[in-house]
């Protein structure tokens, strides 16, 4: 039967426009002839016929299935005929098939102890308050500097003057009990197909976000062995879909992550998201720390939309701010928003939700 896929209320052709075969597709993947797909001809195949946008979507689903093991032909292809059945085509029940529902990330060494990816020992306190590695900045400062660099002083001043306000709290947390969502923590946002879709402008408008990829990276050198922690992706081309190469030998290979084609983590309902909160509930985590990109749409929706679904008494949903970044114009006044920056209207939408909102969360693992 010919593959096709439902997405966005249309059926489109997933193979360059032409019609194939869900085994004449398998056989333009399986580069060994093996009989089975891995991630890493995946991402050779793809290079080598050149995949684009169009085939981001399938791309995205076939790097999510192949994340563990092969995939075999006799299951590519029980799940591409379950995509042309299924009205939500790609983004269904079949992204299911390719993560255990609820499952925690494997915690191999304690919080703070050197290990295999450059981990740094905490110190004597136990306190991992995100210093940059070096200096004595923190990743409030390095986003201010940023915004001084691109925005000048004035605007980095009132960004500055949002992270005073009352509703901006100081708060702490502790590894045991606190997971980590990291949004879209790609290379499409600072040097890919995102950041070429902002026009001449772009690199300086992402310099804000590699700042906040920055401070995610030196917080994950420190908790990502000892804190549960996840990630999204948006389907981008193969190129850009990777995570942004501030976590080259930080990120295991093997790590899952939720798909998220929109602005929220819980769309598609079938991505795990929810049943990943739902077993950090059972297994005692009491908070959920957010960052990523962007701050005013994506981090936005999904902190809000987790907080509405999830009591308080559950989970409690903090947005880190050193963790979060934005294109640079949105931290300007806007009309739209009353006057204020999108950013820091997102700031407001998220506390008025009931989500706490942090200029830095301080980690403790003593």
């Amino acid at each position: 039967m010919p593959i096709s896929c439902y997405a966005g209320r249309r059926y489109h052709k997933l193979f360059l426009g032409n019609e194939m075969t869900e085994v004449e597709f398998f056989d333009e993947l399986d580069l060994d002839r093996d009989g089975r797909l891995s991630r890493q001809e995946l991402h050779l195949a793809a290079s080598r016929l050149g995949w684009r946008s169009h085939e981001a979507p399938i791309f995205a689903l076939l790097d999510f299935l192949t994340i563990r093991a092969p995939l075999g032909k006799k299951a590519f292809i029980s799940c591409l005929s379950q995509i042309s059945r299924d009205p939500a085509g790609i983004y269904g029940e079949v992204l299911r098939q390719g993560r255990w529902a609820g499952e925690l990330s494997p915690l191999i060494a304690s919080c703070g102890d050197n290990d295999a990816n450059g981990g740094e020992v905490a110190g004597e306190s136990g306190n991992l308050a995100g210093k940059v590695p070096g200096s004595e900045k923190n990743g409030t400062e390095r986003m201010v500097e940023t915004l001084v660099q691109v925005l000048g002083i004035e605007h980095a001043s009132a960004y500055r003057a949002m992270l005073q306000q009352p509703d901006v709290s100081n708060l702490r947390v502790h590894c045991d009990d606190t997971a980590l969502l990291l949004i879209d923590p790609q290379r499409s946002f600072t040097s890919g197909a995102w950041m070429s879709s902002l026009g001449p402008m772009g690199d300086l408008e992402v310099m804000p976000i590699q700042a906040t990829f920055d401070n995610c990276a030196d917080l994950l050198r420190r908790v990502y062995r000892g804190v549960e922690t996840m990630f999204t992706r948006c389907p981008f081309p193969p190129d850009s879909y990777g995570w942004d190469e501030r976590f080259d030998g930080i990120i295991s290979g093997d790590q899952l992550y939720f798909i998220k084609p929109g602005n929220s983590v819980l769309r598609p309902v079938s991505n795990g998201y929810r049943e990943w909160v739902e077993t950090l509930v059972r297994s005692g985590r009491k908070t959920l720390v957010l960052g990523g990109c962007t701050l005013n749409s994506c981090v936005r929706v999904s902190a809000v939309e987790t907080r509405n679904l999830f009591a308080k008494d559950d989970i409690e949903v903090i947005v880190d701010l050193s963790l979060c970044g934005a294109r640079a114009g949105n931290y300007l006044p806007s009309p739209v928003f009353g006057g204020l920056s999108p950013v820091e209207s997102a700031v407001r939408q998220m506390t008025d939700a009931g989500v706490k909102v942090a200029e830095q969360v301080e980690w403790s693992c003593a």
